[in-house]
């Protein structure tokens, strides 16, 4: 597979300003992403496979890797939840396939939100990493709108070795995430 843009940045400018800002004495403290998660809730409509199947088959469209069904670890009755029982959909992203899905929520994904002024800071923990809701998986270029029925939103977690907020930040920051200035 070809080396992606965020890829290519990463190694060739993005670790070295990094390592440069906070002083880190090797190439290997320096930190990086480790992967990317997009994880869909299906509590509302548990009951009906249709819908199940379609953001199942959305998910792998939008990700190029087949998703994994999640099951609620125990019975909470307020959300009518069962031990066992699926809740969500989720796809663990790693190596190129990750740097390709970054590639396109930075470049061609985020930029088609309607009224998109930028991710908040707040949306980085205090471990660096970087959780991105999605009201609509309508803004992905991969889905035709036309053949939607059922439209559903997302969460996209980005996961890093970071150790503070600070340099979570910076990375996403040089990384070329659109990040609202405070």
């Amino acid at each position: 597979m070809k080396i992606t843009p965020a890829k290519e940045k990463y190694t060739k400018t993005v670790a070295a300003q990094m390592q440069e800002k906070f002083g880190y004495k090797s190439v290997m403290a320096v930190p990086r992403i480790k992967k990317v998660v997009v994880n869909v809730g299906i509590g509302k409509i548990v009951k009906e496979n249709d819908k199940i199947e379609e953001v199942v088959n959305t998910l792998t469209a939008i990700t190029g890797q087949k998703p994994v069904k999640t099951k609620a670890k125990k019975a909470i009755a307020g959300f009518k939840t069962r031990e066992g029982m699926e809740v969500g959909v989720k796809v663990t992203l790693r190596g190129a396939r990750m740097w390709q899905f970054i590639d396109r929520l930075i470049v061609a994904t985020l930029p088609r939100t309607r009224d998109f002024q930028g991710i908040t800071r707040k949306s980085v923990d205090s471990h660096g990493n970087i959780n991105i809701g999605i009201k609509e998986h309508l803004i992905f270029p991969e889905i035709s709108p036309e053949r939607v029925k059922y439209t559903f939103g997302l969460q996209a977690t980005v996961s890093t070795t970071a150790t503070s907020q600070a340099e979570g930040l910076e990375l996403f920051k040089l990384l070329g995430f659109p990040l609202k200035s405070e």
